[in-house]
């Protein structure tokens, strides 16, 4: 069974290579300072005991009052897993990349950039993934629903998307155009 580091344990081995690099230490995980996250990461990589060659998951989430990257890492010779976050100012997320030491970050790093429009300092491609350029904000972020445009993020629905039997035109006070769909779908009906 995979050993579960914990932040403490982190915490005490950053420290000795790096003794100013924590930030908080929790059982469940450790948060560094971004200014020297690039160096930290590497040495947790390639440090014996800790010997994270494997980045799991590398994930953004939106804490209202600051963003937070979090690393999920784990040593598949040493059988252990823990997890690193770093933390981002909310009006201007941005952390450095950490595709130089893990390039399996290279699209977790554009997946976190896209939905979050956290920037990703150094990554070498920065650019959406899923969403195309010229989206309208960043949707998993908490106050996407309220763009200072006052632009509603978004559309109605995908392009071409049920298309109305009369034109493409989209109906919501009828339900939108699912609800002209043929005798033979209703599999699709309320």
């Amino acid at each position: 069974m995979t050993r579960r580091l914990s932040g403490f344990e982190v915490a005490e081995r950053i420290r000795t290579r790096f003794p100013d690099a924590v930030v908080e230490e929790t059982a469940d995980w450790v948060v560094l300072r971004p200014d020297n996250l690039v160096e930290v990461m590497r040495f947790v990589r390639d440090d014996e005991e800790l010997d994270a060659k494997f980045l799991n998951m590398l994930c953004g989430v939106d804490r209202v009052q600051d963003f937070e990257v979090v690393y999920h890492l784990s040593s598949l010779h040493k059988n252990h897993t823990f997890a690193i976050k770093v933390r981002a100012d909310h009006d201007n997320p941005s952390v450095p990349s950490v595709v130089p030491v893990w390039l399996g970050a290279h699209l977790q790093e554009r997946e976190a950039y896209d939905l979050l429009g956290i920037r990703f300092e150094g990554h070498p491609s920065l650019k959406r993934l899923f969403l195309w350029e010229g989206f309208p904000g960043h949707p998993l972020r908490k106050d996407f629903v309220r763009l200072p445009s006052g632009e509603k993020p978004g559309l109605a629905r995908f392009p071409k998307e049920f298309p109305d039997r009369t034109g493409d035109e989209f109906r919501p006070e009828r339900g939108g155009p699912a609800h002209d769909l043929p005798s033979d779908e209703p599999y699709m009906r309320d």
